[in-house]
């Protein structure tokens, strides 16, 4: 397109039209990382897939860029990736598969347009899944569902259909479906063209993998009892009336359903491909103001994840932006909503992993990462024109406390500086305890595991080793000032100052102690 088609309503309206921006989402170890992989492989931006576990000579997976989520193999921050697909382009948001950073998940979905969900075969829906599904929900955020590793023993299909009903109340709408039980796959029947493609797993399990249309009699031929099964199966899905409908689907009622095997690159261009037919494209997102922000309208986005020192080689902070509406173009100067104060984007880069290239111009449904914007925060909104603003991000109640001092005293200040960029990427809420002084601050978190991330990047980015100490309180309510004088007088119970907002908090040994507290003091004001 030229310059004035870009810039124009119609054109903008038709590069947000190309766009999908979805998050890939599911329990720990059900194959996240390598699914984000598998679908940038076979969109030939990577020539080989390395694995989880960097096996062999093979790299660590692009999104899994910190060295502790290499070493443990599992994700422990999200990550952007973007690239093209036919005429598609694709915005990949990796995320978290540890419930300890739920916080972070949470917030890559309020910037993503719908979701694959991935379900271990062997396992079915986990704890983290139903939390996901839950979150999805609420949101209304269209899921897909791909039952992964079906290369190796699991459940009965139709069973894992019926549980996904049963207990997310999604009805899954089947558009592959394997040939073969778990741990025998023979390949998957595409539901809605009736053939049957053939898989098999490429030499090394690195590269594509290698797929053949075969037809009905031979398919029978090769695999007898296994055909016949699928093909009853078949019947008894048209039978129930199983049947992808678009409209249910958006509506995220329904979960189309597809088969495969990431590590192996099995039945990932078929998921890559519906996702391009059937996932939505950015639509217009509500406001503060309860209008819907139009995606044609003048620029605007909103900030749902800082992160810092992704690469050795570039010592700077990230705040990755989801454009909602109009153009981007970098250097252009926009408004920060929050503080109405001008904000230029001189340094404007879209992200591949830990990878980055200069981005000159964004549209709707893509996320760029804006370097070294320490005067933006977690959900601020950026805009050009107009008075537009989404709404802030929650954030999530945290449940462990701990404090961490440094070990030698000498690397104070950078000690202080590491945990200002901490609390700054939302990694963890940074306390202040009149207590233990600024030199003690009070980490709290979701999950105990954010402890450990925080006291790596410390050490590995900072130079800076710490001392962790667990305090016993295990809940956290909002007070004011005068709850803060009441609270001085009772045992099991601290308040302490959030640095980030300067918001008073209460922290509780158990619930039972607050209850026990409220009701003694009626007067005292809590919130969540």
């Amino acid at each position: 397109m030229s310059q004035s088609v870009l810039t124009s309503a119609a054109g903008i309206a038709a590069e947000a039209a190309r766009r999908r921006t979805f998050a890939v989402i599911s329990h720990p170890d059900a194959g996240k990382s390598t699914m984000t992989e598998a679908l940038a492989l076979h969109a030939r931006v990577i020539g080989q897939a390395g694995a989880v576990h960097g096996k062999g000579d093979r790299k660590g997976v692009v999104s899994d860029w910190m060295e502790m989520e290499r070493q443990r193999g599992i994700s422990v921050t999200s990550a952007a990736l973007q690239f093209s697909y036919r005429d598609t382009v694709v915005n990949l948001l990796d995320t978290p598969g540890h419930a300890d950073f739920s916080e972070d998940t949470y917030r890559v979905l309020t910037a993503v347009d719908s979701a694959v969900m991935l379900l271990d075969a062997a396992k079915g829906l986990e704890p983290q899944t139903l939390k996901l599904f839950e979150v999805c929900r609420q949101r209304s955020i269209p899921v897909m569902t791909f039952i992964n590793k079906w290369d190796r023993p699991g459940h009965d299909a139709l069973a894992l259909m019926d549980e996904i009903e049963q207990r997310i109340g999604l009805r899954p709408t089947p558009l592959t479906w394997p040939v073969g039980i778990a741990g025998h796959f023979r390949g998957v029947i595409d539901r809605r063209t009736g053939e049957f493609i053939q898989m098999q797993r490429s030499p090394g399990g690195a590269g594509l993998a290698i797929e053949e249309v075969v037809g009905e009699a031979e398919a029978k031929q090769r695999y007898g009892a296994d055909w016949d099964t699928a093909t009853e199966e078949l019947e008894l899905l048209a039978m129930s009336e199983a049947d992808h409908d678009q409209e249910t689907f958006l509506a995220a009622k329904s979960t189309p359903v597809l088969f495969g095997a990431a590590v192996a690159n099995l039945g990932v261009r078929q998921l890559l491909d519906i996702l391009v037919e059937l996932a939505p494209a950015p639509a217009a997102r509500p406001t503060v103001a309860g209008t819907d922000q139009p995606v044609d309208g003048d620029f605007s986005g909103f900030v749902f994840k800082i992160q810092a020192n992704m690469n050795k080689a570039h010592r700077d902070q990230v705040a990755f932006v989801r454009v909602c509406s109009g153009r981007f173009e970098r250097g252009m100067v926009v408004t920060h909503a929050d503080t109405g104060r001008p904000f230029t984007t001189k340094y404007a880069q879209q992200m591949f992993g830990q990878g980055r290239d200069t981005v000159d111009e964004a549209f709707p449904g893509d996320v760029v990462g804006l370097v070294n914007a320490t005067a933006l925060g977690i959900g601020d909104t950026l805009r050009a024109g107009g008075s537009v603003k989404y709404p802030q991000l929650p954030s999530f109640p945290p449940e462990h406390f701990a404090v961490v001092r440094a070990t030698d005293t000498s690397t104070f200040k950078r000690f202080r500086r590491g945990i200002e960029q901490l609390d700054a990427e939302g990694v963890v809420q940074v306390l202040r305890s009149d207590l233990r002084g600024d030199q003690a601050p009070v980490l709290a978190a979701v999950g105990p595991m954010q402890f450990e991330v925080a006291t790596y990047r410390l050490e590995a980015e900072f130079g800076v080793k710490v001392h962790v100490e667990r305090l016993p309180y295990e809940t956290a309510q909002r007070t004011d000032a005068a709850g803060r004088d009441i609270l001085r007088t009772e045992s099991g119970a601290e308040v302490m100052t959030r640095v980030r907002d300067d918001a008073l908090l209460a922290l509780f040994l158990d619930k039972w102690r607050m209850r026990s507290i409220a009701g003694r003091h009626p007067e005292l004001h809590l919130e969540p």
